[in-house]
């Protein structure tokens, strides 16, 4: 199954560049050319994605990340060098892949890691502990949950990705329908859609399915005041994930069954180019995407129509579900004290501002917040009070995010919801064999 896995995951990078929070420019920066015999210079050296092959081609993330930057480097008299991963450098490699190599070999100083790389680098001990930095006491409670590695805080994020469903706000108006609230709910939504000539209400791709599944299994387990608990006894083997994934797994399966969405065109669908073109055009009510897709021209931020972003369905309402990246550093990296100065510069509250009200985004820090665009409003309302779901938890001794959105296309390719949580078993199996 491990094979199989890593084939599947190499086709991820450009779905998992949207969970980034900042990318960087090319491989050479022209203030980034530090000459051999200028010791005295201290430097930063930073590995982290980049979004576009061309790194000239404006990306509003990398101008809010490279803001902050340049903070810390007035600050603290430190450069950053920015090396970068792109798909054509490395080829067969996911970036997952290549910064699990280059931080095992002290080959930078900052990170920029997914989670399930947070989870297997701060597990082993190669990820700095974050909790001293002074910006460690301003996060939010969702950041020390997700990124939290064995008591060590390993990564701090400049930005709180949230999932959710981005809905036409005229059709549910059209024919009298309510924004759901709970899986049933959703389904009546998508019955009468149907029964109204929308043959497929659902627009899904073969990456974010997941978000359905995480809103419904964990809905409680983050919500309910039991939280440590419960991911305890997940981790003893105590509890099982496959009791918590059954009913979501059920849920798609249903979806599917109904022609809801449909299974074949997800499996090979890329995020947002697939379903976006229908969604825009108004013939497609539903569809999910990120916080950013809501910003941005380049995807859903300028519709003809009345939007709005809702949480996903589930027993306790409409769900938020955030997966978290974050910064890291490496700790047998040759500047790795640099590096830490330079993160608490970053991540402390004025450059979170910054780059907050650049992005429009969710601050991991309590302090910042920035107003979202109207058609937000219900998700950010949500995430305000507190009600959410992550969609990763270093705390977890089962990755999240990939491992399920791999067994979610299990399922859009004809498996059964048994022989999915069979392969929830074996991974927990395997990973209570290896604690």
């Amino acid at each position: 199954m491990e094979d199989r896995k890593q084939r599947l995951r190499k086709g991820a990078a450009a779905c998992l560049a949207v969970l980034f929070l900042a990318s960087c420019g090319g491989v050479e920066h022209p203030k980034n050319l530090i000459p051999q015999e200028q010791e005295e210079t201290r430097v930063v050296n930073m590995f982290s994605p980049m979004e576009k092959i061309d790194p000239d081609a404006e990306n509003v993330a990398r101008t809010a990340s490279d803001l902050t930057v340049a903070m810390a480097e007035e600050a603290l008299g430190t450069t950053m060098v920015y090396r970068t991963y792109t798909a054509e450098t490395y080829q067969d490699k996911t970036y997952d892949e290549v910064c699990l190599d280059r931080a095992r070999n002290n080959m930078d100083d900052l990170y920029l890691l997914n989670p399930d790389a947070v989870m297997i680098l701060g597990a082993e001990g190669t990820l700095m502990d974050l909790s001293g930095l002074d910006s460690a006491k301003n996060l939010r409670e969702i950041i020390l949950t997700a990124n939290t590695v064995d008591g060590k805080l390993v990564a701090i994020p400049q930005e709180v990705v949230a999932y959710g469903l981005f809905v036409n706000q005229d059709l549910f108006d059209q024919y009298g329908l309510h924004l759901p609230e709970t899986p049933e709910e959703f389904l009546e939504c998508c019955r009468v859609f149907q029964e109204n000539g929308i043959e497929t209400p659902v627009g899904a791709n073969r990456w974010w399915l997941e978000t359905f599944v995480l809103a419904q299994a964990y809905a409680d387990l983050y919500n309910g005041g039991n939280t440590q608990a419960e991911i305890a006894a997940l981790n003893s083997g105590e509890a099982r994930y496959s009791d918590y994934m059954r009913p979501g797994f059920e849920f798609l399966q249903t979806l599917i069954d109904r022609g809801y969405i449909d299974a074949e065109k997800a499996l090979v669908s890329e995020a947002i180019e697939a379903e976006g073109p229908d969604f825009l055009a108004g013939k497609t009510p539903i569809v999910m995407a990120y916080w950013g897709a809501a910003n941005t021209e380049t995807a859903y931020g300028n519709t003809d129509f009345e939007m709005r972003v809702i949480g996903f369905p589930s027993n306790r309402g409409q769900m938020p579900v955030i997966p978290m990246t974050g910064w890291a550093v490496c700790a047998g990296a040759e500047h790795a004290e640099d590096a830490m100065d330079m993160l608490n510069v970053i991540t402390s509250d004025e450059a979170l501002r910054v780059y907050s009200e650049t992005n429009r985004v969710i601050s991991p820090s309590k302090n910042v917040s920035v107003d979202c665009v109207p058609a937000l409003r219900p998700l950010n309302e949500r995430i305000d009070e507190g009600v959410y779901v992550l969609g990763s938890n270093a705390g977890m001794n089962v990755e999240q995010w990939g491992n399920i959105c791999l067994i979610v296309r299990d399922l859009l390719g004809g498996a059964t919801v048994d022989e999915c949580m069979a392969s929830f078993d074996a991974l927990q199996n395997a990973a209570l064999s290896a604690s």
